[in-house]
């Protein structure tokens, strides 16, 4: 027996699961991010932390911090005008020392897809925090 309207019951149930999906994944990024925020900041003004502010790096180009000393891999990528999109970052949190050698940063990398695609989600999307 089919009942009227039971798709629409069944999809009532499921809103507050879906609406909160897109929340657990920006929480999961934040989450991942945790730890970058030992070198790291989000806000451009927060100075003389080990690592470059990472606010609007989608779109900046490599080693564009003009207040932070980067390393000369990083500022020759920077002199060729690589700049940071979200498959490079992708890539780059894989393992940054094997794109970048010779980097300062002594980050293994995120070896786990999942977290690092989150990761990757929170830093190209400010609005998410």
């Amino acid at each position: 027996m089919r009942l009227p309207g039971a798709r629409f019951f069944v999809a009532f149930l499921l809103l507050p699961a879906l609406a909160s999906a897109p929340a657990a994944a920006e929480d999961a990024g934040a989450r991942h991010f945790a730890p970058c925020r030992a070198c790291h900041s989000l806000d451009p003004a927060e100075r003389g932390l080990p690592g470059p502010h990472l606010n609007g790096l989608i779109g900046r180009s490599i080693g564009g911090d003009p207040a932070f000393d980067y390393s000369p891999v990083l500022r020759k990528a920077r002199d060729d005008g690589l700049r940071w999109d979200v498959s490079r970052l992708d890539s780059f949190l894989a393992d940054p020392a094997a794109m970048f050698p010779g980097l300062w940063m002594s980050m293994r990398g995120v070896e786990d897809a999942t977290e690092r695609q989150a990761l990757v989600r929170f830093l190209a999307n400010p609005a998410s925090r």
